[in-house]
């Protein structure tokens, strides 16, 4: 049997190369591999293709935005932050190509690419700037605009739970992305909170089945902050965002 358990993260990217393509799981911070983005950003690789919901997937990485060539995401700055940040600035200036999408579009294309389907229809988009340059077609008497499947050499997703065989399970809001971007990638890496042996996880909680898992690594203990903490420490939050008006 193939040995998915690696001792480290820095272990688990051992073939990280530039210019890949990498999906970045989570949401909000719920079930995103931190771990595995900041051990992106210590291997210093360039010219990458990041695709995830919103920056506050990359808080690693957007202390430097030289290593990022192209982001895919709902938002690419979050509406709390204001500080300046590398991310930020190398969109405005042009140096990072963004491609924004709808947040179930992102969804869609995602287990689109997984399911082996190469584009399908939305309305989504129709009549505004998100149609621009892409193909419509009318189906009873509807517009839609057609969207490609995405697919990823990379998938960096978090999990509260995996066993050897990379079967993985997830604690509640932690099944966003992660799921979906499982399938759609060359390479799926788990950053999990506990590994156990195999047939200890009850089979009605697993989510992410280990034949969509190349690479389980352990993260490490991370310290619980509240949400307003991580905001002005990490996004540059003035410190009255949260007040109300």
């Amino acid at each position: 049997m193939i040995n998915k358990l690696f001792n480290s993260v820095d272990e688990a990217l051992y073939d990280l190369q530039g210019g890949a393509t990498i999906m970045i799981g989570g949401f909000l911070g719920a079930g995103t591999p931190f771990n595995l983005v900041q051990g992106m950003v210590d291997k210093g690789v360039k010219g990458l293709t990041l695709i995830c919901n919103s920056q506050n997937n990359l808080n690693p990485i957007v202390k430097d935005g030289s290593q990022i060539k192209k982001v895919i995401m709902s938002a690419a700055v979050s509406p709390y932050s204001w500080a300046a940040n590398p991310l930020k600035e190398g969109i405005q200036s042009g140096q990072i190509d963004v491609e924004l999408v709808p947040q179930g579009t992102l969804a869609e294309r995602i287990r689109a690419g997984g399911a082996g389907i190469s584009a399908f229809y939305t309305p989504t988009g129709v009549g505004t700037l998100m149609e621009k340059g892409k193909q419509k077609a009318t189906f009873d008497g509807k517009e839609y605009v057609l969207e490609m499947a995405l697919r990823a050499d990379y998938a960096f997703i978090g999990a509260y739970k995996a066993d050897s065989k990379g079967n993985l399970i997830y604690r509640k809001s932690m099944r966003n992305f992660n799921v979906v971007m499982a399938t759609a990638a060359r390479c799926t890496v788990a950053e999990v909170g506990e590994i156990v042996d195999p047939g200890e996880l009850d089979p009605e909680t697993i989510s992410t089945p280990g034949i969509f898992v190349d690479r389980v690594v352990m993260a490490p203990p991370r310290r619980v902050i509240n949400f307003k903490e991580r905001q002005e420490k990490q996004m540059g939050v003035r410190p009255d965002a949260f007040k109300r008006a």
